[in-house]
């Protein structure tokens, strides 16, 4: 991913905050040559001194197929949104500003057990604030036997790239209207990436 300097994250703890945030992810393989990629809700383990990413797709997707022992990317993408030159206090051009995440890592296919504990965890990652919750333990044996239409995954992660695009390299001023206008835009996404940039450390 190209990423300049400035807008380059490093410290991991911060991406592994915001897999967790954004968990929803593409995983991106190849086949016969062709880039492929599902979009899919995915978890984050750490397991030793090795981190995976681990999730599932449906056994009809033949993505799954291409993944066993290849080294695979998982995105992980942040709030986006168009900055208008018309923010600026002198003419330049516009831009977007975004958050992504890129992880590399080899791919392996889970067996029946690894795929029952990842769903277990899950199920208590989304379910367990509900007044209700919907939990492994609680699902018929018929419910349970939809597992057989899934086949799940992991992938050890080996290379961790984020880059964070959010205006730091303009001035205070250009800073704080960016943020102001992108508040006053209505849009999720705009106003999403508004209150990461409040938050953002901006180089001296």
């Amino acid at each position: 991913m190209y990423t300049p300097n400035h807008f380059k994250v490093i410290d991991f703890e911060e991406i592994r905050a915001f897999i967790e945030k954004h968990s929803f992810g593409t995983i991106v393989t190849a086949e016969q040559g062709t880039p492929i990629a599902t979009h899919l809700p995915l978890q984050l383990h750490k397991q030793g001194d090795n981190y995976y990413i681990t999730g599932h797709m449906a056994y009809g997707n033949s993505q799954w197929k291409t993944m066993e022992g290849v080294s695979v990317l998982v995105i992980y993408q942040g709030p986006h949104a168009y900055i208008s030159s018309s923010w600026y206090r002198e003419e330049d051009v516009p831009t977007w500003n975004y958050q992504a995440v890129h992880v590399y890592g080899t791919a392996t296919i889970m067996d029946d057990k690894e795929l029952q504990e990842d769903l277990i965890l899950l199920l208590k990652k989304y379910e367990s604030h509900r007044e209700y919750p919907v939990l492994w333990e609680k699902l018929s044996t018929q419910t349970k036997q939809q597992i057989k239409g899934i086949v799940g995954f992991k992938v050890k992660v080996e290379e961790v790239q984020a880059s964070y695009k959010l205006s730091q390299t303009w001035n205070e001023e250009d800073y704080h209207n960016i943020i102001d206008n992108l508040n006053e835009e209505q849009r999720l996404h705009a106003q999403s990436l508004a209150e990461v940039m409040k938050k953002e450390k901006r180089p001296d």
